[in-house]
């Protein structure tokens, strides 16, 4: 990207939005650049709620289109474009009022099962069902029998958001993209009016250089506003953060078979399944300190455990929490005071010729918003822009994931591992486990139980370095695995055993091996330091003396 020649299309910000952005245009045959400052996903994309949902909130709202848009989007996670990483997961909702509750609840959530079906995409999902309050409690034995009057049981998805993002940069990449994290726009290049490009900066080498491009698209979520003064030009709206916190608990705290949705004043609070896991969020709280590194505080936390208790016959303590994970949502400011009322609705708007912005929005529908983005870039170009493909262009991984599903006992045998972790693999990688899986046979040793963790084979820490573009030891463990927020100790126990894998790889010494471990064991006490403070202001305070990790140039 620094040699001069311009590209079609350069995004900065490689999030969902960006990263789609960036598979959209490579698929159009358009040449194009994707930059990230941090990691893919380090952002938003990576500490979000991990659904793939309508939003039954929003067709309360009575935001039709949103809801049959994200339906639509759901079904085309599942059945071709990821369905190595987008699973369906079952959702209770308690009745807590006779007759009326189930009518008005049941009939929003027929409604919501007939747009999945209409949109042509509602297959390999159940339905929902009514249930008594015997038939909920069998299916949630740790439900409170005051709790509900009985309740009614419905399908969405869900995903593993940062594996989700990175394959698609990794996709946008095998389609020619030029990729690159850890280089950090720095201003933009201009001819007049115009936006020609931007100046970068590698933060791993410290080489500043300029990128030329006919058209510039700004998706950096929450950072929307920071990267338009870079220009000059705010538009016509601007991007408010809200705080949304989640909770990891252990899977044999809440006896369920399937996840919850249950009511708060001011939103929803799910309770997802998540491997040996439960998922408990989330908060919905204005956020307007660092956005890098979003703090949940000690009142966020005790708020979605209160929460969780109404309804559990065995309440949480705070030392069940093995995980906290803190997000901003890039919400568009200016329609409602209340940001849980903000709309989930997106923008893409040309702020300065050359220079176009894609705002708002949520994980769902990041495909829809990166069309958007796109088409308004091939409005501005000269020359016919084919239109968008990628409606039927599946992530690395995805072809071929099901016969490989079905042949997971043979896998098994000829790798020498035990199935369970073939599952694993196939879930994680899709049709690249044949790549994970060559390693270990190179190395019988990266078969092994990567130390300090329950789920994670050495392997693919070594295939995070390799294939996934990691570059240091948080990139490992916060996002190529999600051992941080799983691991009672966040991966404090792994991270020498980590990094020592991909020291060969990355080419690290032994002082750059220490250094490594030492700014994620850092991470991880500012971050547990941080969840007992009082508010944001000190938590943030506290989160922000552990320093982010660059090489040293």
């Amino acid at each position: 990207m620094a040699d001069g020649r311009e590209l079609d299309v350069l995004v900065i910000g490689a999030g969902v939005v960006g990263s789609g952005s960036a598979l959209d245009a490579a698929t159009r045959g358009l040449t194009t650049g994707l930059l990230e400052a941090r990691d893919f996903a380090s952002g938003t994309s990576s500490r979000s709620s991990k659904l793939v949902h309508g939003g039954l909130r929003y067709l309360e709202m009575l935001d039709f289109r949103l809801v049959h848009e994200a339906l639509q989007e759901r079904g085309l996670l599942l059945q071709r474009l990821a369905p190595h990483l987008v699973k369906p997961v079952p959702f209770l909702y308690p009745l807590q009022h006779r007759w009326w509750e189930r009518f008005y609840a049941g009939a929003g959530v027929a409604l919501y099962d007939g747009m999945a079906v209409s949109s042509g995409l509602g297959a390999g999902l159940p339905i929902h069902r009514h249930l008594t309050r015997r038939g909920a409690m069998r299916l949630v034995p740790s439900l409170k029998k005051s709790a509900l009057i009985g309740a009614l049981q419905y399908y969405d998805a869900q995903v593993d958001d940062a594996r989700h993002t990175m394959e698609l940069a990794r996709t946008a990449a095998s389609y020619g993209a030029h990729v690159a994290n850890r280089v950090k726009v720095t201003g933009f290049l201009r001819q007049g009016e115009r936006v020609t490009g931007v100046q970068a900066k590698d933060l791993e080498s410290g080489r500043e250089f300029e990128v030329r491009a006919k058209q510039v698209v700004n998706a950096t979520g929450v950072w929307t506003d920071d990267t338009q003064a870079m220009v000059g030009e705010r538009g016509q709206y601007h991007v408010r953060a809200s705080k949304g916190i989640h909770l990891v608990v252990p899977k044999d705290r809440i006896q369920s078979s399937t996840g919850m949705i249950l009511r708060t004043e001011k939103s929803v609070l799910f309770i997802i399944p998540w491997g040996r896991h439960w998922l408990i969020g989330t908060t919905d709280t204005d956020w307007n300190l660092d956005k890098a590194h979003p703090a949940a505080t000690s009142k966020d936390i005790e708020y979605l455990l209160d929460h969780v208790n109404a309804v559990l016959t065995t309440p949480l303590t705070r030392e069940d929490v093995e995980g906290v994970y803190a997000g901003l949502r890039p919400l568009l400011a200016g329609e409602s005071d209340s940001t849980s009322k903000l709309s989930r609705e997106h923008v893409v708007a040309h702020a300065a010729p050359g220079l176009v912005v894609v705002a708002g929005g949520k994980y769902t529908t990041y495909r829809v918003m990166a069309k958007d983005a796109i088409d308004a870039v091939a409005n501005a170009l000269d020359g016919r822009v084919p239109k968008c493909t990628t409606k039927n262009i599946p992530l690395v991984g995805a072809d071929g994931y099901h016969a490989l599903w079905n042949q997971r006992h043979l896998i098994a045998q000829r790798s020498g591992l035990h199935v369970a972790r073939i599952e694993h693999l196939l879930n994680r990688y899709g049709a690249l486990v044949d790549e994970v899986l060559q390693l270990v046979e190179d190395d019988p040793s990266l078969g092994e139980q990567l130390p300090g963790t329950q789920d994670y084979l050495k392997a693919e820490i070594v295939y995070g370095a390799k294939a996934e573009g990691a570059r240091h030891l948080d990139d490992i463990l916060a996002r190529r695995t999600r051992i941080s927020i799983e691991a009672w100790d966040r991966g404090v126990g792994a991270a020498e055993a980590a990094a020592r894998l991909v020291a060969p790889i990355l080419g690290w010494d032994e002082a750059t091996i220490e250094r490594e471990v030492s700014f994620y064991i850092r991470r991880v006490q500012s971050e547990r330091a941080s969840q007992d403070q009082p508010d944001d202001e000190s938590a943030d305070k506290v989160r922000l003396e552990a320093p982010d990790i660059v090489s040293p140039a």
